[in-house]
C-alpha cells in the first residue's frame, strides 16, 4: 500500500514529493480507528513550522484533510500516516461524522479552510451581526469560506480581488459583497476605499492575506501589486477593531503600536495548527469540525473545488499546490 510523502531535505526551490510503499498498519489501539480514505484535499506544507516544531523527518506524510468510511477529519500535525493512502490509522478525537448530504470531496476540500475561517472570525475577532469585515483575496479557497461565514453571521463584507477573474467571481456572491476592491493594477488604495465604504469609521475586522512590511523599493514587484502596506491596514481599522494577520513575520514600529493603542485595537495571528498543538482546546476543535460539516450540509458553505483527481496524479498536483499555483482546491478522490 503506497502513500505520498514530502522530502524535507529539499529546498523551497526543489520541492520533492515521492510515493513510498508503506508497511501494514499496526493493530488498532484503544481510541484509534482505521479509516478507509475516500477523498483527501491538498494543502501547502509549512516547512518552516515543521522545522520550528523540531519535527524533522526524511519523509513527511502528505495529505491531512481526509474524508472516508467510517469518519471524517484532519490528521494531527504529528501523524505518521499520509492522508493520500487507501487506509490510515487515526485517533477518534480528531474525527467527526460526515452528514449524508455532504460528498466526500466537499468534506475533505472544506474542512481546513472552514477551521481557519472559524478560528479567525469567531475565536480571534468575535464576529457578530452588523460588524464590517475586510477579507483580503476573497476569491481564494479560504477567502470564499470566510466570506460565506461572515455573511451567515450577518456581517457587512468588503473584499479585494487580485485579478479580473477574481473580481467577477466575487461580484457573483449572494448575498452580495458590499464592495469589491480590484487591486490587480496597483492603483487602487485599499484604505481609502474602506474608509469611503464605512463613512470614515473604518472596518471592525480585517482578515489579511499577508501584508507589505517595507517600502516599494525593498519588496518584490509581484508582492507589491497584491498586498497592502501594514500602515494601510492600521489606517482602515476602526476604533476597537480586530486585525487578524497571516503574516508570521509581521514587524510593528512604535508609531504603529501607538496608533493601534489609540484605537483600542487588537492584533491576532492566524495559525490554525494551534488546535492540534494542545489537548486543552480539543472540545472547541471538535465543535468547529462539526459546525463546518453542518454548514456544508445546509449550503452555507459552498467551497471552490477543482475537478477531483486520481491518486496517480497526486504527486504533480501537490507540487503545484506547494508552489501556490491554481485558485481552486485540489482534492484526490479514491
Amino acid at each position: 500500500m503506497k502513500g505520498l510523502y514530502f522530502q524535507q531535505s529539499s529546498t523551497d526551490e526543489e520541492i520533492t514529493f515521492v510515493f513510498q510503499e508503506r508497511e501494514n498498519l499496526p493493530v488498532t489501539e484503544d481510541n484509534f480507528v482505521k479509516l478507509q480514505v475516500k477523498a483527501c484535499a491538498l494543502s501547502q506544507i509549512n516547512t518552516k513550522l515543521l522545522a520550528e516544531m523540531k519535527m524533522k523527518k526524511d519523509l513527511f506524510p502528505v495529505g491531512r484533510e481526509i474524508a472516508g468510511i467510517v469518519l471524517d477529519g484532519i490528521l494531527p500535525l504529528d501523524s505518521e500516516d499520509p492522508g493520500l493512502c487507501e487506509v490510515v490509522r487515526v485517533h477518534e478525537h480528531y474525527l467527526v461524522h460526515k452528514p449524508e448530504k455532504v460528498t466526500w470531496t466537499e468534506a475533505a476540500g472544506s474542512i481546513r479552510d472552514g477551521v481557519r475561517a472559524y478560528t479567525a472570525l469567531h475565536y480571534l475577532s468575535h464576529l457578530s451581526p452588523g460588524k464590517s469585515v475586510l477579507i483580503m483575496d476573497g476569491a481564494s479557497t479560504f477567502g470564499t469560506i470566510a466570506i460565506q461565514l461572515a455573511h451567515h453571521r450577518g456581517a457587512k463584507v468588503i473584499s479585494t480581488a487580485c485579478s479580473l477573474e477574481d473580481k467577477q467571481c466575487l461580484e457573483r456572491f449572494r448575498p452580495p459583497i458590499a464592495r469589491v476592491i480590484d487591486v490587480s493594477n496597483g492603483k487602487v488604495h485599499v484604505a481609502e476605499s474602506c474608509l469611503e465604504e464605512t463613512g470614515g469609521l473604518g472596518v471592525d475586522i480585517v482578515l489579511d492575506a499577508g501584508v507589505r512590511l517595507y517600502s516599494k523599493d525593498d519588496e518584490p514587484a509581484v508582492k507589491l501589486q497584491l498586498l497592502p502596506h501594514k500602515h494601510d491596514i492600521i489606517t482602515l481599522l476602526g476604533v476597537g477593531g480586530h486585525w487578524v494577520t497571516t503574516e508570521e513575520n509581521l514587524q510593528l514600529d512604535p508609531p504603529d503600536s501607538h496608533c493601534l493603542f489609540l484605537k483600542g485595537a487588537t492584533l491576532a495571528f492566524l495559525n490554525d495548527e494551534v488546535w492540534n498543538l494542545s489537548n486543552v482546546q480539543q472540545g472547541n476543535y471538535l465543535c468547529i469540525l462539526k459546525d463546518v460539516m453542518e454548514k456544508l450540509s445546509t449550503g452555507v458553505f459552498r467551497p471552490q473545488l477543482d475537478e477531483p483527481i486520481p491518486l496517480y496524479e497526486a504527486k504533480v498536483s501537490m507540487e503545484a499546490v506547494q508552489k501556490n499555483q491554481g485558485r481552486k482546491k485540489q482534492v484526490v478522490q479514491f
